[in-house]
């Protein structure tokens, strides 16, 4: 599917399905290997949302909401430590459900949510975890 007629069906009121890609959001969705079902957005986003947005170089990006602001949100992948501040002009969908394997997963799941609480609530252990992963795969590359 286009990048355009993404947003166009979505701009329908009909739901996209699609492939991620990218590490941004592991360990939750893997690169190119778990389906993600993207619906119209309708009203304000929540904190823990997964919107799709689109920057104004083209680029689509897949991200969590971890704060509500008052004409965008502060958004950050589920595998990168910097926030970014996204306004509500660059929202396209919003993620409802995804595949994981054989595994299909509703946001509202329990183990989900519980997930991501753990995941957004401590984010400063989120920070510690991922920075020294990263100085070890530097080491190792030497």
């Amino acid at each position: 599917m286009r990048n355009t007629s993404l947003e166009e069906e979505l701009r329908s009121g009909k739901a996209c399905v699609s492939t991620t890609v990218g590490d941004s959001m592991e360990p939750m969705l893997r690169n190119r290997k778990d389906t993600i079902i993207i619906e119209p957005v309708h009203g304000r986003l929540k904190r823990y949302d997964l919107p799709l947005y689109r920057r104004p170089d083209g680029k689509y990006v897949l991200h969590r909401i971890l704060h509500v602001k008052k004409n965008g949100y502060v958004i950050c992948g589920d595998n990168r430590w910097w926030k970014e501040n996204v306004p509500d002009e660059w929202i396209v969908g919003v993620v409802t459900e995804f595949y994981r394997r054989e595994e299909h997963i509703y946001i509202t799941d329990r183990k989900y949510r519980l997930y991501v609480h753990l995941w957004c609530d401590f984010f400063w252990i989120r920070v510690l975890i991922l920075r020294v992963k990263h100085i070890l795969q530097r080491i190792k590359k030497k």
